[in-house]
C-alpha cells in the first residue's frame, strides 16, 4: 500500500516562497526545490510539496488538489474559498490599505463617495466599503495599481503595503487601512485521520521553529555573591541553569529570554555584574 502522504502548497515565486521554504526546512522537512519544479516528494517526511501561484492555493486547498497550503490572509480573504485557517506564521506581514495622491484633500473615509478606486482586491474592499456605507465606483485591475491614479484610471488605490515606500515614490499616500496581513497555513475541511496525523506532526513543529523565533538562548558568568539578583533577572521557561565555573566563586548561569527583552535584560545584567554574556539564536524551541 502506497505511503500516505501530505499535500502541501506553497508559493511557486514572490513574496511569501523564500520564507515559506525556509520554514519547512527548519521543521526538518527536506526537498529539492530546484528551478522550474512544480511538485518536489520530501525526503525524510511523509510528504509533496507542490508549488504553485498564490492566488490559486485557496481553490487547490478546497478542491483536495492540496491538503494544506501556505497563503497570504489577503488572498484567502478574496477568493473566499471555504477552508481552515489554523495556524498564523509570522511572515509576509503587510496591510491592504487606501492611498490617494498627495494632493487630495483626504479627511475621512466618506472622501471615497463617488470616487473610482484601483484594486486587484475587490472582493474585500467592496465589503469594506459596503460595511462603512460608502458608495464608490471600484476597478479591478490585474497589477501596477499604484500607477492608475497618475494615468487618470482611477482617483484613489487600495493595494498591499510593507514599507510604503512604492506608493511614496508613484506620488501617492496611505490614508486607511482595509485589513492586516500575513502568511497562514490553511487546511481542506475534514481531513481524513491518517492526513490529520501528519499535519498535527508538522504542526508541532512549526510552532517549534515559531516559539524559537521569539527567544533567544543566554549564557553568562556571574560572580556568587551576586547570583540571586541575576538569576532573578532570568525566569527561563523554567528557572535559569546554574552551574559552578573551576574558578572558585564564580558560576555559569544558562536560560531562555524573550527577543523583545532582549537589550533591556542584557543591560540589567551587565549593570548586576554579568560577564561573558553569550546570545545564540534557537533553531527549535520545544515546551
Amino acid at each position: 500500500m502506497p505511503e500516505t502522504k501530505l499535500k502541501i502548497a506553497v508559493q511557486k515565486s514572490g513574496r511569501l516562497n523564500e520564507d515559506s521554504i525556509n520554514l519547512l526546512r527548519r521543521c526538518g522537512v527536506k526537498f529539492n526545490n530546484g528551478l522550474g519544479k512544480l511538485k518536489s516528494e520530501a525526503e525524510n517526511f511523509p510528504a509533496e510539496i507542490y508549488f504553485l501561484r498564490d492566488d490559486d492555493i485557496p481553490e487547490y486547498v478546497h478542491d483536495g488538489v492540496a491538503d494544506v497550503g501556505v497563503v497570504g490572509e489577503n488572498v484567502l480573504a478574496e477568493t473566499g474559498k471555504a477552508v481552515d485557517a489554523i495556524e498564523k506564521l509570522g511572515y509576509g506581514k503587510c496591510r491592504l490599505s487606501l492611498a490617494v495622491p498627495k494632493n487630495f484633500a483626504y479627511r475621512s473615509l466618506e472622501d471615497f463617495g463617488g470616487k473610482r478606486v484601483a484594486t486587484t482586491y475587490p472582493q474585500i474592499l467592496n465589503e469594506f466599503f459596503a460595511a462603512h456605507k460608502i458608495n464608490a465606483d471600484i476597478h479591478t485591475i490585474s497589477g501596477s495599481v499604484e500607477i492608475a491614479p497618475s494615468i487618470g484610471l482611477a482617483d484613489a488605490v487600495c493595494d498591499l503595503v510593507s514599507s510604503g515606500s512604492t506608493l511614496f515614490t508613484n506620488g501617492l499616500r496611505e490614508v486607511e487601512t482595509v485589513m492586516q496581513s500575513e502568511a497562514v497555513l490553511i487546511a481542506r475541511k475534514n481531513l481524513p485521520g491518517d492526513l490529520q496525523t501528519i499535519l498535527e506532526k508538522l504542526l508541532f513543529r512549526i510552532k517549534s521553529v515559531k516559539a524559537a523565533g521569539r527567544n533567544k538562548y543566554i549564557l553568562l558568568n556571574a560572580p556568587d555573591e551576586k547570583l540571586n539578583e541575576i538569576v532573578a533577572l532570568l525566569p527561563g521557561i523554567k528557572s535559569p541553569t546554574v552551574m559552578p565555573l573551576a574558578t572558585g566563586g564564580w558560576s555559569s548561569v544558562h536560560s531562555v529570554i524573550g527577543e523583545n527583552d532582549f537589550w533591556e535584560t542584557v543591560e540589567q545584567l551587565k549593570t548586576a555584574g554579568a560577564e561573558g554574556i553569550l546570545v545564540l539564536s534557537i533553531d527549535q524551541m520545544i515546551q
